[in-house]
């Protein structure tokens, strides 16, 4: 608003809250002059009175009575600009083919609408009399668009027709949707045997899964910023994530500040207690030489070693166990791999996240079960 409007505005209420205050005088005066008329002169019609005392109280006062008149309660405007919606209504969803919805959503449009249903429990909501409630569909559209791309939250809202805050909103509604909704049916453990067999399968034996942690990058925390800077210098949050023969992901543990050591963060994680108390892989062992060795995970050398955890070997190293690190470390490549598919589906992971402290491990949460979908519906990769 011009500052002239401004000033204009501003002086418009003031005489309007001057003329209300000097009314409702004028009306208790009314209703004195009224009683005193009917003291001295008994019954008179109220149009006599109401007459008598416009004359006595003079021209200038009968106006602000006029103009009390005239004053009307001010039509409420409708608070949102107009936008449009078109891209979204009528391209996206009546023209697109699937290889479009890969790249702009990371998923084709039969896997987008079953993941609709799955969360619209959560995400369904009412009309109101001021505006129409989004669909489930173009909810989850908006928060998809968003964490694929590094884009801000005004493009996204434009290509949808909709407010930045709108944005925002979306992404932390689908996200925890997605939380609540479906981490435990998708980021799962699942078939053992087939995991064990799928790494078998790459040269390592009674593997249930690879380990390791990476970081993703943040702006920097209003508290305890120099906790949040990891060993390359950014401000980061760690995800550990342990994952299957085709790096889907099977265990995540999200929200450690980037300065702590991946073994400091595996050490305090339920997955390491549950491997420590022998619960998280069924009691299966094999014999390598005359070793029984039990379901085991595969990590690099930050870990720790343990009868269920192989790292690789270092310092100087003959044939086996050079063969040894080769084959292990063939099979850990699959968490890396699938760190970086991750990363580049979802692109908003690989730029600083603008979210509050609170929010950000909820929606890398989210983003690594919407890469266990993708993988598991057999969306074809595409890192544009």
């Amino acid at each position: 608003m011009e500052a002239a409007e401004l000033i204009l505005a501003i002086r418009s209420t003031l005489n309007t809250t001057r003329i209300i205050q000097q009314y409702m005088q004028h009306q208790n005066m009314a209703t004195r002059y009224r009683a005193r008329r009917r003291r001295q002169r008994g019954p008179v019609s109220d149009q006599d009175m109401d007459t008598d005392f416009s004359e006595s109280m003079g021209p200038d006062n009968a106006c602000i009575m006029v103009l009390m008149g005239q004053v009307h309660a001010v039509e409420r405007r409708f608070w949102a600009r107009e936008t449009s919606t078109d891209w979204w209504d009528c391209i996206v969803l009546q023209v697109w083919d699937d290889s479009q919805w890969l790249r702009n959503f990371r998923m084709r449009k039969g896997t987008f609408m079953e993941l609709c249903d799955l969360l619209s429990p959560a995400l369904k909501r009412m009309n109101t009399r001021m505006r129409a409630a989004l669909t489930v569909e173009k909810r989850v559209a908006i928060a998809l668009r968003k964490l694929a791309t590094p884009d801000s939250y005004r493009s996204v809202g434009n290509q949808f027709g909709v407010g930045k805050s709108t944005v925002g909103a979306a992404v932390m509604q689908v996200a925890h949707a997605i939380k609540d909704l479906l981490i435990s049916r998708v980021v799962t453990l699942g078939n053992v045997q087939v995991i064990v067999d799928g790494f078998a399968a790459m040269g390592f034996p009674n593997c249930g899964g690879a380990i390791d942690g990476t970081h993703i990058p943040i702006l920097a925390p209003e508290h305890q910023a120099a906790e949040y800077i990891n060993r390359k210098g950014y401000f980061s949050i760690v995800l550990q994530a342990l994952v299957d023969h085709k790096g889907r992901f099977t265990n995540i543990n999200v929200g450690w500040p980037g300065k702590v050591h991946d073994a400091r963060i595996f050490r305090n994680s339920g997955l390491f207690q549950k491997l420590q108390e022998g619960t998280l892989f069924p009691d299966q062992k094999i014999t390598v030489g005359d070793v029984e060795m039990p379901i085991c995970i595969l990590g690099d050398p930050a870990y720790p070693l343990m009868p269920w955890l192989m790292k690789p070997y270092t310092g100087s190293l003959d044939s086996s166990q050079e063969l040894f690190n080769y084959r292990l470390s063939k099979c850990r490549m699959v968490v890396e791999c699938a760190f970086g598919r991750l990363k580049a589906r979802w692109r908003s992971l690989l730029t600083r996240l603008d979210l509050s402290e609170t929010n950000i491990p909820t929606v890398i949460t989210a983003c690594c079960v919407l890469h266990n979908i993708c993988e598991s519906k057999g969306e074809t990769f595409m890192a544009g």
